[in-house]
């Protein structure tokens, strides 16, 4: 990406305030990155805790698996889920905050003992499940965000307050140059006028 300029003071001026801006922001932007690759890594070791503890709870149920099978699937279903919004690190993040279960009235006299048992391991795995898919989305907000935020760091850091500085360098060395050439030539006219003024007398 080149810095489009212009060899003048109004240029120059521009210039440089875009230049004070990235530099000021630069650290901002940085420390938005360090945090979004901590919250990252969390997301991370969060996914990893659930799917080990979702693979407990399937050998639960895999102990219980020649009982599944006069089990009543009717019984329970995921009525809703109650979510909220939550900021971290100014990425926009689903919370799972509460999962609502209905649950079909059964008879405790005509139905095995296990089946109260059966309901609520069943509420564990959908709740894990759902645990899961949230912190998968997190993971996809906040890996997203992250990349986003380095390529920012980068553009900043590689391309732009480089391109900036080397723009405002050459606009000086112009002016400089301009200025430099603009005493030479009113020194050549002060001494001529000078010598014309020798020859007059």
């Amino acid at each position: 990406m080149s810095i489009q300029f212009q060899y003048n003071k109004t240029s120059l001026q521009q210039l440089e305030k875009n230049l004070k801006i990235r530099v000021r922001a630069l650290p901002t932007i940085k420390n938005k990155e360090s945090a979004l690759r901590t919250e990252v890594k969390k997301a991370k070791e969060e996914i990893k805790r659930i799917e080990n503890e979702l693979e407990q709870r399937i050998a639960e149920y895999d102990k219980m698996l020649a009982l599944w099978g006069e089990f009543d699937t009717t019984l329970l279903e995921v009525e809703e889920v109650k979510m909220n919004i939550k900021k971290i690190a100014a990425v926009r993040v689903p919370i799972l905050e509460e999962v609502v279960y209905k649950t079909k009235p059964f008879s405790l006299f005509n139905s095995p003992k296990w089946y109260s048992d059966g309901l609520a391991l069943l509420k564990k795995l959908a709740q894990i499940g759902i645990e899961q898919e949230f912190f998968i989305q997190k993971l996809s907000l906040l890996e997203f965000a992250r990349k986003k935020t380095t390529q920012k760091v980068n553009l900043f850091e590689k391309v732009q307050i480089p391109g900036y500085e080397d723009a405002i360098r050459k606009i000086k060395r112009f002016m400089e140059d301009e200025e430099n050439l603009s005493k030479s030539s009113q020194k050549i006219v002060k001494s001529r006028q000078e010598l014309i003024k020798k020859e007059n007398l």
